[in-house]
């Protein structure tokens, strides 16, 4: 709540494929996002966010929902969300809230045709959107759909068009209003095979681009696309900057949360034939910024934390029940401090490229994965497995770039098994299954 008791508008941007340490806040050497750096300093930034499903569809409804992708049966990216799942819209509306979203759904299954009101998940007030927008749109022109089904065209950069609808909602919406922007950047255009930056960007980041670790000596696209990349992610933070004018310009930005986040992040194809669909910290590992009421004192979290407790924290910083479907716990008590800042872990659940499940403590990433199912390639389309089969273990205090897989080896047995345990209790807990994991005999890249 606002000083005064009253609840808080709630703005929440979601990219897409956007790697944690694109923003100086996560010490970025760039100075790519001064806008956002500026709101990390003034808010919180939660140091080590983790996605609960590094993939698209299954992201969303997890965000949407404060459930896993196998209790929403959104595993997969081409599977709608069931009509009658209780949303953030819905909870946020009954509360009072007027309630909008803007681009990027990817909760429908219609792709290239508009989406209907009843799979819109709630968001009634005000929807600018399309369920797949990269289906209706390429980097500099397409069109979304308006509440109406109508087509809404841009002939401007991606991002800047969907940041002036944005703008539309923020001086549509009544307060108090929940807004969701989603971003399709900075996600390559699949259509293209290639990342796309606005008109001179690239050449700016194009002589010695950062290159974290990870991403050091590997196979893979990031020695041609990170200039695109890093370009993407400016004209992302330039544009933000515009959003909070929009904000203030209403008199509203000293009573509105900013969420700033991203389904999942991207290695580059350095993990084989992937972007993400992985649980490697490239993959999984995102930015969390917040700034506004609830988050204005600057303390951050620097626990590890899944995004599965974002939802919780946005229904709880406006007074909302949290339901006791949501698997999330609100953060407010740890920026708050009045509760530890210790002991967080994340599940992960990966689909698609395999049948994974993993679990990423602050020093350890422990991976598993069903021996014979795929996802979807070259395979049956499994949501989970009977047996699973340890794949990686990596020390991330030693080896943050996961250079280095310690699965199988006999010294760290103890370590293995003890991550496996607390994994079976994660599946157990929250899929009601009882699988088995089989031990690796050695590791491999």
């Amino acid at each position: 709540m606002n000083a005064a008791g009253t609840p808080p508008n709630v703005v929440v941007v979601l990219t897409d494929q956007q790697r944690w340490d694109t923003l100086g806040a996560y010490e970025n050497p760039m100075g790519l996002t001064p806008t956002l750096d500026r709101l990390a300093r003034e808010g919180t930034v939660i140091e080590q966010a983790i996605s609960p499903q590094p993939l698209c569809g299954p992201f969303r409804a997890a965000f949407q929902t404060g459930k896993y992708a196998t209790e929403t049966g959104v595993w997969q990216s081409a599977i709608p969300l069931a009509e009658d799942e209780q949303t953030l819209a819905h909870l946020f509306s009954s509360a009072g809230y007027d309630v909008g979203y803007v681009g990027n759904w990817h909760l429908a299954s219609t792709f290239d045709d508009a989406v209907p009101p009843a799979q819109r998940g709630g968001y009634d007030d005000f929807w600018i959107a399309a369920d797949v927008p990269e289906f209706t749109t390429q980097p500099h022109e397409g069109e979304l759909f308006d509440a109406d089904g109508r087509p809404v065209s841009f002939d401007d950069y991606r991002v800047d068009a969907f940041t002036e609808f944005a703008i539309d909602g923020i001086e549509s919406l009544s307060e108090p209003f929940f807004l969701v922007v989603g971003y399709v950047e900075p996600h390559d255009q699949n259509d293209m095979w290639t990342f796309v930056a606005p008109d001179g960007y690239a050449d700016r980041h194009a002589k010695n681009p950062y290159v974290p670790d990870d991403l050091v000596d590997r196979p893979g696209e990031w020695h041609q696309e990170l200039p695109d990349y890093y370009g993407i992610v400016e004209r992302i933070d330039e544009r933000i900057a515009d959003l909070l004018d929009a904000l203030s310009a209403k008199g509203v930005r000293d009573r509105t949360l900013l969420a700033y986040t991203s389904d999942h992040g991207c290695h580059f194809r350095t993990r084989p034939g992937e972007h993400k669909r992985t649980p490697h910290e490239s993959a999984v590992r995102v930015p969390l910024v917040l700034s506004g009421p609830g988050f204005d004192n600057g303390r951050n979290v620097q626990s590890v934390r899944s995004l599965v407790d974002l939802p919780s924290t946005l229904l709880d910083v406006a007074g909302i029940d949290v339901p006791d479907a949501m698997r999330g716990d609100s953060l407010l008590p740890i920026v708050h401090g009045d509760a530890p800042d210790a002991d967080g872990e994340a599940f992960i659940q990966v689909s698609e490229s395999q049948v994974g499940r993993a679990l990423r403590t602050d020093r350890w990433k422990y991976a598993v994965a069903a021996p014979a199912m795929t996802g979807w390639r070259g395979g049956s389309a499994e949501q989970s497995s009977d047996v699973y089969v340890e794949r990686y273990l990596y020390d991330l205090w030693k080896d943050p770039g996961e250079t280095v897989n310690l699965a199988g080896r006999p010294e760290f047995r103890g370590v293995a098994n003890d991550l496996r345990e607390r994994l079976l209790a994660y599946i157990s807990d929250i899929e009601g299954e009882q699988p088995t994991i089989k031990q690796l005999d050695r590791g491999f890249p």
